[in-house]
């Protein structure tokens, strides 16, 4: 996106706001290998599997002709990312080099691509969901929705399930395109959905968390977070942990359909925008409020933070003991997740808010200046 439109993209969701049961025949990738989707896995929990070299080193750079706000996947040697100039990459993995350019109907934004047996999957600005032949960068099919789709596909289930600004979070045929279901909120859905043990979780600018039978897109239940969202719930252990524009995390228990905790900074009152990443005791989050939060997995209680030049809408990526994330200073940070001390950062000149990928001992991240960046050994 334009620097112009980023700035704004806080104004616009506002505006907006106001008015896994694996596929028969599916393979699951080789452990650390693939960086699928957005946040890495369908539960959204931001946890890669890879191991990466320390320090991190450039690898190469792509270039593409506008912002790149869409987070890359990473499949079978390749890197899919969207941008603003209305194309979907894929860059090889190992060279940089580009495979192909698909070119969607208009700019993809946040969208970030899903890949799933040789497809990609991914929205755009003018609300069609392109479904991409991996290998060639052809076409399957195209949905077209009733609004923009910020929205990452999540297709890592028996079927493909995307928000669109219509207000409806929508189920695929990953075959046909054809809508397996759909369901009416009351408000744009700009979070990506969250799939777990047969049910879909999305937040939304409607101030709720909805959960769904993946299936049959049958409601469970809804829960109030009384505060719109653009970050998207992660779902880890019976809760789904997600921030809001009312300043807070929070901590939904989903067996009793209700908040178990709420975190709010004592002094420092400023919408999480990004989505939390999840390990077994810790919540790593960004704010606009200039810093990256940890807090204690099972109270909510304030570990550390850490502090940048601007907001952080980049969601974190956790490996092993290493947090990495992009902030709107144009630097990518690698922290310690248990003391939260800064280890190594790399200046890339241009606001970050798109999230890290890491895969195949690589971590991937996109600027807003429209550069894709490779680490590895």
């Amino acid at each position: 996106m334009l620097a112009a439109l980023a700035r704004g993209a806080a104004v616009a969701l506002a505006a907006a706001c106001a008015i896994t049961r694996a596929a028969p025949g599916a393979q699951a990738p080789e452990r650390g290998q693939a960086w699928p989707m957005f946040r890495g896995d369908p539960a959204l929990t931001g946890i890669a599997e890879t191991t990466l070299p320390s320090p991190l080193a450039l690898r190469w750079r792509y270039e593409a002709k506008d912002s790149i706000e869409s987070s890359a996947a990473i499949a079978d040697g390749a890197v899919y990312v969207g941008s603003m100039d209305g194309y979907l990459h894929a860059i090889d993995l190992g060279t940089g080099k580009a495979r192909w350019r698909y070119q969607a109907a208009g700019p993809i934004g946040e969208s970030s691509p899903c890949v799933r047996d040789g497809v990609v999957y991914v929205g755009d600005l003018d609300g069609v969901v392109h479904a991409v032949d991996a290998a060639s960068g052809k076409a399957r099919w195209t949905f077209r929705s009733g609004s923009e789709i910020k929205s990452s596909p999540n297709c890592r289930g028996g079927l493909v399930y995307v928000g669109s600004y219509d207000q409806h979070l929508y189920a695929f045929d990953p075959s046909t395109g054809g809508v397996a279901w759909k369901a009416l909120t009351e408000g744009p859905v700009h979070a990506t959905p969250a799939l777990e043990a047969g049910v879909v979780y999305v937040a939304g600018c409607d101030e709720r968390l909805r959960a769904f039978d993946a299936t049959t897109g049958a409601p469970r239940f809804v829960v109030s977070l009384d505060a719109y969202t653009g970050a998207s719930a992660a779902v880890s252990g019976g809760r789904a942990y997600v921030g809001t524009f009312g300043n807070e995390v929070l901590a939904v228990d989903t067996a009793r359909r209700a908040v178990a905790w709420r975190y709010e900074h004592p002094t420092r009152h400023f919408p999480f925008y990004a989505s939390a990443a999840v390990t077994a005791d810790r919540i790593v989050v960004g704010g606009r409020d200039k810093l990256v939060h940890a807090l204690v997995r099972s109270t909510g209680k304030a570990a550390w933070t850490f502090t940048t030049r601007a907001r952080v809408e980049s969601s974190p990526l956790v490996a092993g003991p290493r947090v990495f994330v992009g902030s709107n200073d144009g630097v990518l940070y690698e922290l310690d997740l248990v003391s939260g001390k800064k280890v190594w950062e790399y200046v890339a000149g241009a606001p970050l808010s798109a999230s890290p990928a890491a895969a195949a001992g690589a971590l991937v991240i996109g600027s807003q200046d429209g550069v894709l960046f490779c680490f590895g050994p």
